[in-house]
């Protein structure tokens, strides 16, 4: 017995110093990966801090009241400021998202609380949803200039709309669709199905339980989808570069040409040379991406507020 017992306290020893060895190598793995994560969250963070900080540094020396509130002189000289560029870059933004954001909205809210019901038991709606989403999904990874060469070929020559705002916002509208519906679609499918299934046995309609219950929840995933589109836009110049004209006169209605400051931007550096106004061209452009995205994000969050106190 005592034989017995020596050798049971032995395994039972071995096995706690396993499970010891185990724990430490498990605790040791955990602090290695937690340890490169952290590092490549601040070489990120880094590389963003870099890169800003330079076209900060290199911009504002250049930027004034004059350099914001003047317009660029026609030719190649680079003279002038990027007044006109800022408002026509504003009123892109505004009409863009003005077309793109119900359509993206509307078709993934259809798809996910209303399609994606019916395709439980029905296999022809099913497969119609799946090529929606391989039709978006292959929009989303389609080269900018292709949309701006459709943009041309339909908006500008086929439609008579000409090189204007009207036309770059519904070519840009085409760029930034995908980018919507998939964002929208994710925040949706987040919102738990207990929440929708609680508010229609409580006797809510479906359209109450959408618009009170499912896109207040959805509402920081939908802006996230916006403020991508957002700066989507205002950074693009390929589609713009076909549809908008690139005047760098003030437009005065949207079916007048005009000059994003991307666009601006790479006439500078590009066809100009001047490289000071460039950074500073630049400069402003992250400024405004920022004051946009600020701006959103406030609009959102009250509206998440209000609609959440009337529920």
């Amino acid at each position: 017995m005592a034989q017995v017992s020596s050798s049971l306290k032995s395994e039972n020893d071995a096995m706690r110093l396993r499970r010891a060895d185990n724990l430490k190598a498990r605790k040791l793995n955990q602090n290695i990966w937690y340890v490169l994560l952290w590092i490549g969250s601040l070489v990120t963070v880094a590389i963003l801090l870099a890169v800003i900080g330079y076209v900060m540094a290199e911009g504002l020396k250049v930027v004034n009241w004059e350099f914001l509130t003047t317009p660029p002189r026609g030719g190649l000289s680079g003279e002038g400021g990027i007044s006109t560029t800022i408002v026509t870059t504003l009123y892109l933004v505004g009409l863009t998202l003005v077309f793109a954001t119900p359509l993206g909205l509307g078709a993934a809210i259809f798809l996910v609380e209303y399609a994606g019901d019916q395709s439980i038991n029905n296999k022809f709606i099913a497969g119609l949803i799946q090529f929606a989403h391989f039709g978006v999904e292959t929009l989303a990874g389609i080269p900018s200039i292709i949309f701006g060469l459709f943009g041309y070929a339909l908006f500008v020559s086929t439609l008579s709309l000409g090189w204007s705002l009207l036309s770059a916002s519904l070519a840009g509208a085409c760029l930034i669709l995908p980018t919507i519906i998939r964002t929208t679609e994710e925040a949706l499918l987040t919102v738990p199905r207990d929440l929708r299934q609680g508010s229609l046995a409580l006797g809510a309609t479906k359209w109450q339980t959408l618009t009170k219950v499912v896109l207040p929840a959805a509402m920081p995933g939908i802006v996230t989808g916006v403020i991508l589109s957002v700066g989507r836009i205002i950074s693009e110049t390929a589609v713009f570069f076909v549809t908008l004209g690139g005047s760098y006169r003030m437009p005065t209605s949207i079916m007048d040409s005009g000059r994003t400051m991307a666009l601006h931007l790479y006439y500078l550096a590009m066809d100009t040379r001047a490289f000071d106004k460039a950074m500073g061209t630049a400069a402003i452009l992250i400024i405004t991406i920022i004051i946009i995205n600020l701006v959103i994000d406030q609009i959102s969050r009250r509206l998440t507020r209000g609609v959440r106190g009337m529920q």
